[in-house]
């Protein structure tokens, strides 16, 4: 096994993945980000379904993974494993990991944007299990907060009561990429998935559902389906005319 010291806090990342194989981006030595720090979430379907919610933090992407996606609910308190951090490049990738490979699966850029922490010290707050942060995303906004629980990689996130809060399941009034704009099976296709990979991330899509005219506008939500009202009064606008040239016909074979 190579000697993955140097790079320090990407080392798991790195003796994970075989990245002759894997299109998931090499996890080199950790760099400086922007002034602002970045946030996505990904909806990864691999051995099950899960939300990764990813917080840039001293140039690396520190990593929870969410089973049943992120909640603005403050009354749910949404189970989140800590997993080991990734490069900040993870950030730009949606696609398909391999069968076979460490989360192969279908992995879609469900949000992103920044965040900012509400306490003094990140480090601290992370030693004490109490991370309270603020997200400027495209779905997620507001006051946050991950909270440990029973052990170093137990957490709870949980929504603060703010003007961002609600009852909405984002998962499924926005299940979008808000990058490629496409579905999991969407995802999947263009990347070439096996027939598996494809069923399943088919089956990580929530049913189409009506959509209001507001929801339609969002390209991170599910387009509205086609109208059947118009197709309705075709239909019967249509039936007088058949049975005009019905009866021109019989008049002739007369």
């Amino acid at each position: 096994m190579p000697d993955l010291s140097e790079f320090g806090t990407l080392a798991e990342y790195n003796r994970k993945r075989r990245f002759e194989v894997t299109p998931e981006p090499r996890g080199g030595r950790r760099r400086g980000g922007g002034p602002r720090r970045a946030f996505v979430v990904q909806k990864h379907r691999a051995t099950a379904l899960h939300y990764d919610v990813r917080l840039e933090h001293n140039g690396v992407m520190l990593s929870w993974a969410v089973p049943k996606g992120p909640s603005p609910d403050p009354a749910v308190k949404r189970l989140a494993m800590m997993t080991e951090p990734h490069p900040l490049e993870y950030n730009d990738f949606e696609g398909v990991i391999p069968e076979g490979e460490y989360g192969g699966g279908i992995v879609m850029i469900w949000d992103r944007g920044t965040w900012e922490p509400e306490v003094p010290d990140v480090d601290r707050a992370l030693a004490r299990g109490d991370l309270k942060f603020t997200l400027h995303g495209r779905k997620l906004k507001g006051s946050w907060v991950l909270v440990r629980t029973r052990s170093e990689r137990q957490w709870l996130l949980i929504k603060h009561r703010d003007a961002a809060a609600s009852t909405d399941d984002l998962t499924v009034a926005r299940p979008l990429s808000v990058v490629s704009r496409r579905t999991m099976a969407g995802i999947a296709r263009a990347a070439g998935a096996s027939a598996r990979q494809l069923a399943l991330a088919q089956a990580a899509d929530p049913p189409r559902a009506p959509a209001t005219a507001s929801i339609g506008r969002d390209p991170a939500r599910v387009p509205a389906p086609a109208s059947t009202g118009e197709a309705s009064r075709s239909t019967i606008e249509s039936r007088p005319a058949r049975r005009i040239a019905s009866t021109r016909a019989k008049k002739r074979s007369a």
